[in-house]
């Protein structure tokens, strides 16, 4: 992820969850914030009602790669937080790739949908 980094710290997972927008499909929910930085922090959640500790850290591999491999789609500055919904669990990585650029298209937040539709919170 080379204009991006992980987002870590609980208190700005709570801050995308407060402030920031959620849309969510089948598979995922994605929570979007500007932030002030002039990068992406991606965040990642996966809960243990989706499965043992083999199926949720499979499940960010496949999120984490899908967002890498279209990172350059998505705009600079947001904090993103993607949760994975249990019907995530046995889904193929296409799958996981389409229900995240999905979400990201419709939080207009991918190449040319840049409608200013995210609340500008700032960190």
């Amino acid at each position: 992820m080379k204009n991006s980094e992980s987002l870590k710290k609980n208190q700005d997972f709570q801050k995308v969850y407060r402030n920031g927008t959620s849309k969510g499909n089948r598979y995922l929910v994605m929570y979007v914030l500007k932030n002030r930085y002039m990068k992406n922090r991606l965040g990642i959640s996966v809960s243990k009602k989706v499965g043992n500790s083999v199926v949720r850290h499979r499940l960010t591999r496949l999120i984490r790669e899908s967002y890498r491999l279209n990172e350059m789609e998505f705009d600079n500055s947001l904090d993103i937080v993607v949760v994975a919904r249990p019907q995530a669990k046995d889904r193929s990585y296409q799958e996981i790739e389409s229900a995240l650029m999905h979400l990201a298209e419709k939080h207009h937040i991918t190449g040319k949908n840049n409608d200013e539709k995210i609340s500008d919170q700032d960190n």
